[in-house]
Order: structure tokens, then sequence, then C-alpha cells
């Protein structure tokens, strides 16, 4: 009989260690945005600073939800958010099929230049996109800045869905037809639902993107009850200083809704990743 091998543990402690460390970086930035958001005015400018919560209070929330425009730019930021993500799924998951699925004469072309747009730079193509908009009327206007978004999140979106359709094997939507499905039932009934852990994955990119931009928002939105949480954080950046506490109890609300999102649609991501794992 063979000798039992003792534990493993003292050769994963250094491993361990270091992912606990680099964990606790990584987190830290969150920590003390959500410490500094709590902390009441006279405690977040002491000297030397606390790393641990010691008074908390809600008025540095209170404070930033009574701004004047705080429920309009939720409003805003919800509508910009929605319908970027509503639109590049839709029209993503047409692309990408088309690309997984089928063979047409500049595929490959059409690959490699969905591929060159995500190398383009954001603050390059600033006022172009502003004058074009300009042009057609749609400057200031929530519908310009969804189109714009479209513009930088559909290429990705075409890109990732057909990585997940191309594992999908196509036997199943041809056996499907053979049964009496069309093609557009197939993919409905058979390929959509096997999408869904690339939809969810998609959709969290969509949405992050779409959230947190600033840079388009701030060109093309002139109106204070248009414009975007990213932008109504500069708010509490004045000639007389920052008001910090706003500002990381702002920056804690703003960040609240892609935290939910994500919470709702993980399990979608988990499944599909245990789904995928297992053959047969």
């Amino acid at each position: 009989m063979r000798a039992a091998r003792g534990p493993r543990r003292p050769r994963r402690a250094v491993p361990d260690a270091l992912g606990l460390l680099l964990s606790a970086v990584l987190a830290f930035p969150l920590y003390w945005m959500l410490l500094t958001a709590f902390r009441p005015a006279s405690l977040i400018h002491r000297t030397p600073p606390s790393f641990w919560p010691e008074q908390l209070t809600l008025d540095n929330f209170r404070r930033a939800m009574e701004t004047p425009t705080f429920w309009s730019n939720v409003r805003a930021s919800c509508v910009v958010g929605a319908g970027t993500v509503t639109i590049s799924l839709f029209i993503g998951v047409l692309a990408a099929f088309a690309l997984a699925r089928f063979s047409f004469a500049g595929r490959k072309a059409l690959i490699l230049t969905v591929l060159c747009v995500q190398m383009v730079p954001l603050a390059g193509l600033v006022i172009p996109i502003y004058l074009l908009l300009s042009d057609v009327g749609l400057t200031d206007s929530l519908t310009g800045v969804i189109l714009t978004y479209l513009v930088f999140t559909l290429p990705f979106t075409v890109w990732l869905l057909r990585g997940f359709l191309v594992a999908i094997p196509a036997e199943l939507e041809e056996a499907a037809m053979v049964d009496g499905c069309t093609r557009l039932g197939a993919f409905r009934r058979v390929t959509l639902p096997l999408l869904a852990p690339g939809l969810a994955a998609t959709s969290i990119y969509a949405l992050v993107q779409a959230w947190n931009e600033y840079v388009l928002a701030y060109v093309l939105l002139s109106s204070n009850d248009k414009q975007t949480l990213s932008i109504w954080l500069v708010s509490f950046q004045t000639s007389f200083g920052t008001d910090y506490g706003g500002l990381m109890a702002g920056a804690t609300l703003t960040a609240l809704p892609v935290v939910v999102f994500f919470l709702i649609v993980q399990r979608r991501i988990a499944s599909g990743l245990v789904t995928g794992s297992v053959k047969g």
C-alpha cells in the first residue's frame, strides 16, 4: 500500500497569499470610495487618514440626490444605456449570425473591418462625429448619443457574439429545420437559448461602455437635464474646491445600476460556462 500523502497546503500558501494581496490592492479603491461616501465631511480630510469606519452618515448621499438635475440625469443615463444595449444586441446578433453561418463575398474583409474599427482612437473622432450630428440636427440629443455609442459598441458586439455562435454546432439548426422549423424558427428556438451566455456577456460590455463614457457625452450634450451621470459627477468640483463626500456618494450611486445589472445576468454567464464544459 502506498503511504498517504501529506497535505499540500504549504505549497499553495505563497500563491494564495499573493492572490489575496492582489485582490486587496484591486479592491482598495472601491473600499476607499465607499468609506469616503459614508464619512462626515469633518473626517474626510483628517491627517493622518483613518482606514477604518468610525462615524458613518448618509448626508453625502442625501446631498448628492438633492442636486437639481440628479433624477433627470439618471433618466438620461438609463435611456442611453438601455437604448445602446438593446440596439447593439439586436443588430449584433443578426450580423454575427450571418458571419458565423453564411459564406458570402467580402466576409473576411468585413471581419477584418470589425477588428480595425476597434483600433481607432476615440479622441480622434470627436470633432468629425460632432460635425456630422450637427448637420443632421442630433446634437444635444439622446438619440444622437445612442447612435454614436453604437459606432463603438457594435464592432466588439459582433465579434464577441460571432465567437459564441461558431461554438454552437450548426447541426442543431439543421436538425430543427428537418423537423419542420424555418431558418428563423430554428434560430429562435434552438440557437438563441444557447446564445444566452454570450448575450449576457455582451450586454454587460455594452452597458458599461455607454454608462461610463464621458468625452462624447460631454461634447454632444449641452442641456443640463439631458446630461448623463458621468457628467453630473463633475458638478461636485467647483471653484471653491471639491466636495469629496458628495463626489464619492455620487460615484457610488452611479456604479450601483451596473453592479445590479451584473448580479442579475451573472447567473446566466455562469450557467453557460458550466453547460459548455460538459460534453454529452
